[in-house]
């Protein structure tokens, strides 16, 4: 069709196609404008359905003036039959060909996915439903806005649902479980499938990777993704529970509302703006490549230099004793993100050997687990075994402690994931993000406890203590057997509840 005029359409070239349209670049001669022209398949062109959905498409799109939301100008109808949609042409790229080319940064991604969030939001509020959000479905234009396409696969609410009973639509990659059954579909579908295209920006894969269709619909169904902090370092731990709320496959547990997701979304672009120091503007940048060249050699040098002295200097240069008051610090229950409850002792579990190996240094003063939940029957709680986020801030704002630990713990084969991070309980600010990981759950007592109690408190401020006692293994204070470690807890909790003979 290139060459040809349609309407008042000059097709100029073929930009894409998919199951649901083909995709021509092309002028507009009376406004003069580049626009997008979506042709319905010409083996389509006599299925009713097809043709519904197809104008299903242009109606919703139309309805939706968003930013991130393309723009529909038209529809009509070629002289034979075929079936088009003019819609504005953008310059960029779609969001799967930046995937391909390498990892995005952790600002780009939280941009694009707010903007996406932002779009859906929209449409859902128009009660439209996309059924196909993918990376291919997402355009990023030059000036890097995101634009949702394609809503040929869009339900609208109240209209006759034209999928038919046990049939699929969608991209399998990017289907949520409701869809790989059949079922009929809401916003937390979309929810779900913005999740996996996160979760592919982050990791440079699909949460379910197969090479056959049924193979990606049973994991889809019935397994879980790796976790992301085990593919990619430097995952903030709040956006890994966002994807995982968002892959829930209980539509209940995800998002219910894509503007919740959106606040998290923003909460977390905050978080990673203000502990991103800005570039330094450096001086001179038009001057000559050789002046340039002299400073970064002097710089260089004197950097070694540094090095160098420090290294001779390093036992004269020895950390001074601590004389300041011990710091209090709260460490509260992990949140289990394994999707198996029979490690549900690990929310206890994790936090009391953090405790343990906190409480050694005579520069912490570490709040015990029996002092937390006497405070918690102060505050009218009991009964409440677990100690959630909020309840552990206002647990430190009544004991007057500025520092809380709070953390999560995820398993993909047998790599298990601790991810912990300490706030600054007034302002709520990020201090340290930090994880640790090895193989099965008894690398917890074997190096991670050690490895997260040395980031905490380096986080806080606290040197490294030279000590005997501090510098021995958590394993050796404790137990090498979490199994062991686990019934010591429950003979603990059974104590303190005077259940003499159970502990």
């Amino acid at each position: 069709m290139i060459g040809q005029t349609v309407s008042h359409y000059k097709i100029v070239e073929k930009l894409g196609e998919g199951g649901m349209g083909v995709v021509y670049k092309a002028e507009d001669t009376k406004l003069k404008r580049t626009v997008a022209l979506k042709f319905l398949p010409a083996e389509l062109t006599r299925e009713e359905d097809a043709k519904k959905r197809f104008v299903h498409e242009a109606q919703a799109a139309s309805t939706l003036d968003h930013p991130n939301i393309c723009t529909v100008y038209e529809i009509d109808e070629t002289p034979d039959g075929r079936m088009f949609i003019a819609m504005a042409y953008y310059q960029g790229e779609a969001l799967n060909r930046k995937i391909e080319r390498g990892p995005l940064k952790m600002n780009a991604i939280l941009d694009l996915a707010i903007q996406s969030a932002s779009g859906l939001k929209k449409a859902h509020e128009q009660h439209i439903v996309h059924r196909d959000i993918k990376p291919a479905n997402i355009v990023v234009t030059n000036d890097g806005v995101v634009k949702i396409v394609d809503f040929g696969l869009a339900k609208l609410g109240g209209r006759t649902k034209l999928t038919k009973e046990g049939s699929t639509l969608g991209t399998v990659a990017y289907m949520s479980p409701e869809q790989v059954r059949g079922e009929d579909v809401n916003q937390r579908s979309d929810i779900w499938s913005l999740g996996a295209v996160l979760y592919e920006m982050i990791a440079g894969r699909t949460p379910f990777p197969g090479d056959f269709d049924q193979v990606v619909m049973y994991s889809i169904a019935s397994e879980s993704p790796e976790p992301l902090t085990g593919i990619r370092t430097n995952v903030p731990m709040e956006l890994e529970r966002i994807v995982t709320k968002c892959l829930s496959k209980d539509p209940g547990e995800r998002y219910q509302h894509a503007d919740d997701l959106l606040v998290d979304l923003r909460l977390v672009k905050k978080q990673s703006d203000s502990s991103t120091p800005g570039q330094p503007a450096f001086a001179g940048q038009g001057r000559s490549t050789s002046r340039s060249r002299r400073w970064m050699f002097v710089a260089a040098a004197a950097l070694a230099l540094a090095a160098v002295a420090y290294y001779f200097l390093k036992p004269l240069l020895l950390e001074p004793e601590w004389t300041g008051e011990p710091k209090p610090i709260v460490v509260i229950t992990f949140e289990n993100q394994t999707g198996d409850a029979s490690y549900d002792y690990l929310q206890e579990a994790i936090p009391n050997l953090l405790i343990t190996s906190l409480e050694r240094s005579p520069m912490l003063r570490v709040v015990t687990w029996e002092r937390l939940h006497d405070l918690m029957k102060q505050m009218g709680k009991t009964g409440v075994g677990a100690i959630d986020k909020e309840t552990g801030f206002e647990l430190c704002r009544m004991e007057n402690i500025g520092t809380i630990v709070l953390g999560s713990f995820v398993k993909a084969g047998n790599l298990f994931v601790t991810d912990v991070k300490v706030l600054e309980v007034n302002s709520k600010r990020l201090l340290k993000g930090a994880s640790a990981r090895g193989d099965g759950v008894e690398s917890i007592l074997r190096s991670q406890i050690d490895e997260l109690g040395r980031e905490i408190s380096r986080s806080i401020g606290i040197p490294d203590d030279d000590t005997p006692e501090a510098q021995r293994p958590i394993a050796e204070v404790t137990t090498t057997s979490m199994e062991a470690y686990n019934y010591f807890l429950r003979g603990a909790e059974a104590w303190w509840q005077l259940n003499y003979d159970d502990s």
